[in-house]
């Protein structure tokens, strides 16, 4: 109880940028007559409070580069599939880029911030990890992801390339003086499965909106769970650039 109490506790440090991001959501969401647009504000707010996070050293140098990648690569994500209508941000907003408000990447930093965490407050380690076979499938995933709506829809078979790639690697992490361990693979639906109910939080305060949400809320689909089990292999791989402990 004791171990599982530590756990959690680490994973409320590790999600500090993330809680802080919804909870600026939430609030803005309920309050009456902003002087600006909303997502106007969520931009101002995120930027603030990734300028409090630097002052306080919630991350590195190391780690901010990290969520600033992912900021980007979420941001151009984000415009591929606004453009083809898989979701939209129906709201108005000045700071707006291809349909995308601005502050649409801190979505994806906040990921970055919980990995990045989460690899120094649990001291992970990495065994059986084959790092270039990894990063070679996750890109695969990532371009998948944009380009499945022209082209063949490959991810179940890349996921099965990465399940294989993943199979007998391990990540070690510490609680409370134990050192722990579970599948690679395992930790990818764990997240993927956070990150579904993070999604679900975050159309239900408006962040944006998928098509069958526009008239009212509702549930964001199961099969997003699975699509982000894979994607988060993408922020893995940029986060765990050279803290591999095995090779391909």
């Amino acid at each position: 109880m004791r171990q599982l109490m530590v756990f959690a506790w680490i994973q409320a440090r590790c999600c500090v940028f993330a809680v802080a991001l919804f909870a600026g959501m939430a609030v803005s969401e309920v309050l009456p007559g902003l002087p600006v647009p909303r997502y106007d504000l969520l931009l101002v707010y995120g930027l603030a409070l990734t300028g409090f996070g630097c002052l306080l050293v919630w991350e590195t140098r190391r780690e901010v580069a990290v969520v600033a990648v992912c900021h980007v690569l979420g941001f151009l994500f984000e415009v591929v599939k606004v453009r083809v209508g898989s979701w939209s941000y129906p709201e108005p907003a000045l700071t707006v880029v291809a349909g995308v408000p601005l502050y649409g990447g801190f979505m994806y930093a906040a990921v970055g911030s919980y990995v990045c965490r989460a690899w120094r407050l649990f001291d992970l380690g990495l065994s059986g990890y084959r790092p270039r076979t990894t990063a070679v499938l996750a890109v695969g995933l990532y371009i998948n992801f944009l380009s499945h709506h022209w082209l063949p829809d490959l991810r179940w078979v890349l996921g099965g390339l990465l399940l294989l790639a993943g199979w007998g690697s391990w990540v070690h992490f510490t609680v409370d003086g134990r050192r722990l361990r579970m599948p690679v693979g395992l930790s990818f639906v764990l997240i993927g499965f956070f990150l579904w109910l993070a999604e679900n939080i975050a159309t239900y305060f408006g962040a944006w909106r998928y098509p069958h949400q526009l008239e009212s809320w509702e549930p964001v689909s199961l099969s997003k769970w699975a699509s982000w089990a894979l994607l988060i292999s993408v922020t893995f791989v940029i986060a765990g650039a050279r803290r591999a402990d095995a090779r391909d």
